[in-house]
């Protein structure tokens, strides 16, 4: 028979295992200048000595928008570089990256030690012959603000990128979608989808994702972006930027 203590350690254990299970799992919305990021709790406090490791382990005040997310009023659009060194502590800029300063600014605002050192380290991000290239892919989904439940008006799901070979690839290899493709340009690729053909938009948006990613490109960033355009109109875009490293050729 089980000794007290033993039987004592082992549901202390398992109570220890329950919480970092839940804790692990812990989501977090930040509204951060308007833009909205998802990740959790424990990328927040990677770091416990930063601003956002205080915040969000008790020991400084918060705010929230009206939605309950939390409200950081700092650059929205440079979070996303602050929120994935969080997330592999490495830091990962585009190669025409130009708002260093800025970046820097808010490193020192949200106290990440290592971000700092890192932005202020000489050395090249970079191998010197290598290039970065990038695929943008959105969905935007204009909804009626008085239906209930809410309906989707129209649905437009586009692929930039200057890998031309990439939008060659999903001209040819995509046809199943064609009456639904209503833009080609140099850079961009657009399908347009009605209110009853939700299911073909993420059906096809699934498939461009596996496709993108098949190419060699590695998901860096999500976000997404709400607007009201119009009385009667809603708008939400979701945007996946894709990024590889590509190697320089001599003309």
């Amino acid at each position: 028979m089980d000794s007290p203590n033993t039987f004592y350690n082992h549901w202390r254990s398992n109570v220890i295992f329950y919480f970092l299970n839940w804790y692990l799992k812990i989501s977090v919305t930040l509204n951060v200048g308007g833009h909205l990021y998802t990740t959790s709790l424990t990328t927040l406090t990677r770091y416990p000595d930063s601003m956002l490791g205080a915040m969000f382990g008790g020991d400084f005040p918060t705010a929230r928008d009206p939605q309950g997310n939390y409200f950081i009023d700092r650059d929205g659009p440079l979070f996303r570089y602050v929120l994935n060194f969080l997330r592999t502590s490495e830091l990962t800029l585009p190669l025409d990256f130009k708002e260093f300063d800025l970046l820097r600014k808010e490193a020192d605002f949200y106290q990440i030690e290592p971000l700092i050192q890192c932005l202020n380290d000489p050395k090249p991000l970079y191998p010197m012959d290598t290039f970065e290239e990038v695929v943008e892919l959105s969905s935007t989904r204009k909804l009626s603000k008085y239906s209930n439940p809410v309906a989707v008006i129209i649905t437009q799901l586009t692929i930039t990128t200057k890998v031309h070979s990439l939008l060659e690839g999903i001209s040819n290899y995509f046809t199943k979608w064609n009456k639904h493709m209503m833009d080609t340009r140099d850079c961009q690729v657009s399908f347009t989808f009605g209110p009853c053909d939700y299911h073909q938009e993420v059906s096809l948006r699934v498939h461009l994702m596996e496709y993108i990613t098949k190419q060699g490109f590695t998901i860096r960033n999500t976000r997404v972006h709400h607007m009201s355009e119009r009385a009667n109109e809603n708008t939400v875009e979701h945007n996946w930027t894709f990024c590889r490293l590509a190697r320089k050729t001599d003309d």
